[in-house]
């Protein structure tokens, strides 16, 4: 018999780069699909939701100015890091939504494939969404993408890393920075991927990760005036429609709980989480003028 005593794991939250227990100091009790204690997690407070926004707001200049090719390179060194750490994640997915390890084995892999599939569309989606438009005079008429701001994504209650991804991906991939509301349920494998993060050359703020009550985290930051963006993937229809008309106040932009078909988030992934949370900018420019002889440009 070993005469260790057990090591628990202490799970923070994720802040501006930095690993900030609650504000509060609250916790809540964490269990597994059987009922068995698993870890307690911090709960957040609103205190902790504007700090969030406050640290997704600084990194969102450098973060939406870096080149889309860097910002891929990032995605995919994040992907990187969860390989090295394939086994820790199967072990929490497998706890948190009761599998079998085989098969959480296989939602981790997929989650590390989205990641690669996502870092692969950064410098690919302006050419996707944007172009030239033809246009009645002498003027150049160009449309290119540009990130929305600042994300709240309500992580899927139910898919506590596959799902997790498959909503957080794409909005820093195409250079917005987000505030995830991890799984009420099952933070944990949320909450584990926040170290990663940190060590993946993402810089600080782009990614902010807050657990607890996920009604209690997501009504100030849905009136937030200076988040720009919602994702409702993790609300149900009540919470979804209060935290609508909370956004409507500053004209968020909001995407709606999407219907999950019989795939899941297994689901080949589409552009459309990416151009949820892009704007489009239209420049004209004049061509000089037109002569017999072709334009003076």
């Amino acid at each position: 018999m070993s005469d260790r005593l057990s090591v628990f794991k202490t799970y923070k939250l994720y802040v501006g780069g930095k690993f900030p227990r609650s504000e509060s100091g609250r916790v809540y009790e964490v269990t597994d699909a059987k009922g068995k204690w698993l870890a307690n997690a911090p709960q957040s407070s609103r205190k902790d939701a504007r700090d969030a926004v406050v640290a997704a707001r600084k990194a969102f200049g450098a973060w939406s100015g870096a080149t889309a090719y860097n910002r891929g390179q990032i995605l995919y060194r994040i992907a990187e890091m969860l390989e090295g750490r394939r086994e820790q994640y199967v072990r929490e997915v497998a706890e948190a939504e009761g599998l079998s390890k085989s098969k959480a084995a296989a939602q981790v892999d997929a989650a590390i494939d989205r990641w690669v599939w996502y870092a692969g569309w950064t410098d690919k989606i302006a050419q996707v969404v944007g172009g030239g438009n033809p246009v009645a005079g002498p003027y150049f008429n160009l449309s290119s993408p540009e990130p929305t701001g600042v994300v709240v994504v309500l992580a899927p209650q139910e898919s506590s890393f596959l799902g997790l991804v498959s909503v957080l991906a794409p909005v820093i991939a195409t250079g917005n920075t987000a505030i995830v509301i991890a799984s009420e349920k099952s933070p944990l494998p949320a909450l584990s991927l926040g170290e990663v993060l940190a060590t993946s050359d993402l810089p600080g703020g782009v990614v902010n990760i807050l657990s607890g009550r996920t009604a209690e985290i997501a009504a100030p930051l849905a009136s937030h005036q200076d988040v720009n963006a919602i994702d409702l993937a993790g609300a149900d229809e009540t919470l979804a429609k209060e935290l609508e008309i909370a956004a409507a106040d500053n004209l968020k932009r909001v995407l709606r709980p999407q219907p999950v078909d019989d795939a899941g988030w297994w689901a080949a992934p589409g552009a459309d989480r990416m151009t949820a949370f892009l704007e489009t900018k239209t420049v004209w420019h004049p061509t000089g003028s037109l002569g017999a002889s072709g334009s003076s440009y």
